[in-house]
């Protein structure tokens, strides 16, 4: 068995009972008032002047996401949503490359609201059907045939907790001349992100989940190479390479991915994402998956095949679905543990504030096999 860590509960606010919805709310972390606090401060003390501050802020949380990922903070652009990311790549692919009907291919287990904003966007969809196997390579290369102008690919399926090799399909997007979008709402923050590595035009993601950075906070990372040849339609003065010249004459895109951003920004929700993303870094992605690993492990050993999303390592994503009624989700509630459900089944999501004993509870309620003995590793 796995040794596991002493959990780094310190890191996030202390609540009650078990917390298992990671992959729908990240529990925020114990900084997340000083930096409300820090925000309203300054706005208290000295309006006038709170603008400075607050891109201070928000350049702040560019940097702290760049390192994260492995990127730079010129190819980061805060956004509002992973829809609202989306909505600006696909206006400005439209308008930059001159596609008449574009054609995207993505999968049928992504997110809804993707698929809604590409149909609005005014692209023909393609779709790898639900039940397919989206991390074979070979479907991949099949789908990504003449004709198809975008790829949207989904790195971790919510419902499936299926973990897509994104890496390696951005490679045959690259070679065909095809513009990838890599969708990583899932992800971030669970699964380590190196954008050096991947062949993506563009990764979109939000900080509500994994990151524990609360809602607002959405982002789009661009590839150097590819922010010069997009020039966006939805824009505003914070998309302009010098916000505030103010000649309603002359409008100039931003030399970096701020092109993207558009009007006057939100500031409070990337304060917040600032210091999470930043505590998410200092305890280390590869520590939250390797913690992440083992417990799923824990939960496969005790209920075998009730585990319906992946098995093997390489293809987990950082929730565990097991096969249950929905019913469940209030008898574990009423024993203080959080899950929720989908059709598939019940969604379950260990962090680092995530103990064996938690998830005992949760497999003594479902039923299961005698839990193993641990080697517990203090720090």
């Amino acid at each position: 068995m796995t040794a596991l860590s002493e959990p780094y509960a310190e890191h996030f606010v202390t609540r009650s009972g078990v917390y298992l919805l990671s992959h729908s709310v990240g529990l925020p972390v114990t900084r997340t008032r000083a930096a409300i606090d820090d925000y309203l401060s300054v706005w208290e003390s000295d309006p006038a002047h709170a603008w400075p501050h607050w891109l201070s802020t928000v350049d702040g949380f560019r940097d702290e996401l760049a390192h994260l990922i492995g990127g730079e903070r010129a190819s980061v652009c805060p956004q509002s949503n992973v829809s609202s990311s989306l909505t600006k790549i696909l206006g400005a692919l439209r308008s930059t490359f001159g596609i008449e009907n574009p054609t995207i291919v993505m999968t049928e287990d992504a997110f809804p609201s993707l698929g809604y904003v590409c149909k609005r966007s005014g692209y023909r969809v393609r779709y790898i059907e639900r039940g397919q196997d989206a991390s074979d390579l070979d479907l991949w290369d099949h789908h990504l045939g003449n004709g198809v102008d975008v790829a949207l690919i989904t790195h971790v399926h919510s419902n499936t907790g299926e973990l897509l090799p994104a890496a390696s399909i951005t490679k045959i997007t690259r070679a065909r001349g095809i513009v990838s979008v890599v969708d990583v709402a899932q992800s971030a923050g669970i699964i380590p992100i190196n954008v050096n590595t991947w062949s993506a035009d563009f990764i979109i993601g939000s900080c509500v989940k994994w990151l524990s950075g609360g809602p607002g906070a959405g982002w789009l990372w661009a590839a150097p190479e590819t922010i010069g040849r997009c020039h966006p339609t939805d824009v505003g003065w914070f998309s302009h390479a010098e916000p505030f010249e103010f000649d309603i004459h002359s409008y100039r895109d931003a030399d970096d991915a701020l092109r993207f951003w558009g009007g006057s920004p939100t500031v409070l929700p990337f304060a917040v994402a600032r210091t999470a993303v930043e505590t998410i870094a200092d305890i280390g992605v590869d520590t939250i998956r390797s913690a992440n690993l083992a417990l799923t492990d824990l939960l496969i050993d005790r209920l075998g095949d009730r585990v319906v999303s992946p098995h093997p390592a390489e293809r987990r994503s950082g929730t565990c679905i097991v096969a249950a009624d929905a019913q469940c989700v209030d008898q574990l509630l009423n024993v203080g543990v959080e899950v929720d459900h989908r059709p598939s089944g019940l969604r379950l999501s260990p962090h680092v504030h995530t103990t064996p004993n938690d998830l005992e509870v949760v497999v003594d309620l479902i039923g299961g096999s005698p839990m193993p003995k641990l080697n517990i590793t203090a720090r």
